[in-house]
């Protein structure tokens, strides 16, 4: 009898020692469960932000894409004006000239705006009425310069670049989506996880789900932040 009693209750501590070991893993599954969780509520707040500010990072480049764009036709309407001025000035000083009026033609001459005074300067030196090669107007030559359409030809790049901008940052908001979707697929293997009774079974659901979360921290660690 006192050799069973003491088998009975060697029994009864391994038995109990086999109960503290199982609910032992079985919390420390539960905690990593949870702390997986946490990771994933913080990193997919952070990537929503990032979403968010990169939207409207990218609302602004495009809106002050268009804006250029708009000055910059208008300055280059603007600066085709002025030309078309210059040209008419300059055609009827050829004709006063051509007809030896002299007082007329220097009051065209008076009338020519700066810029393209300086071309007409440089254009007359090439004894344009008896020179065939000479270009036929001082707006083609290269010493006029036209503020209006220059200034117009600057902002036209910047619009292409703010709207290049804009591409970049709506793509930049775009991946950080992805990441989302990413760490929503973590919570999904979390939550059917925790559903299975056999812990082998919920071990490879978990390491599955820490895999596709060190696979969504390696994506936003590729990515630009604000």
């Amino acid at each position: 009898m006192g050799e069973a009693n003491a088998n009975a209750e060697i029994a009864r501590h391994l038995d109990e020692h086999g109960r503290h070991g199982s609910t032992l893993r079985h919390e420390l599954l539960e905690i990593l469960e949870a702390v997986l969780l946490a990771v994933v509520a913080v990193i997919t707040a952070w990537s929503g932000y990032q979403a968010a500010i990169w939207d409207g990072e990218s609302a602004r480049a495009y809106a002050e894409s268009a804006r250029q764009r708009i000055e910059a036709e208008r300055l280059y309407v603007r600066g085709g004006q002025v030309l078309a001025y210059d040209a008419g000035t300059f055609n009827a000083w050829l004709e006063a000239t051509l007809r030896v009026q002299d007082d007329v033609a220097a009051a065209m001459l008076k009338r020519l705006t700066p810029e393209y005074r300086v071309a007409f300067d440089a254009w007359l030196e090439l004894d344009p009425l008896d020179n065939p090669d000479a270009p036929a107007g001082p707006g083609l030559m290269p010493e006029y310069h036209n503020a209006l359409q220059e200034e117009s030809a600057e902002l036209a790049e910047q619009s292409s670049a703010s709207f290049e901008e804009a591409v970049h940052a709506r793509e930049t908001g775009d991946d950080y989506v992805r990441i989302t979707v990413v760490l929503a697929g973590v919570l999904f293997l979390i939550a059917v996880g925790q559903r299975f009774q056999v812990r082998g079974v919920r071990i490879a659901v978990v390491v599955l789900a820490g895999a596709f979360l060190a696979f969504g921290i390696a994506l936003l660690a590729t990515l630009p932040r604000t």
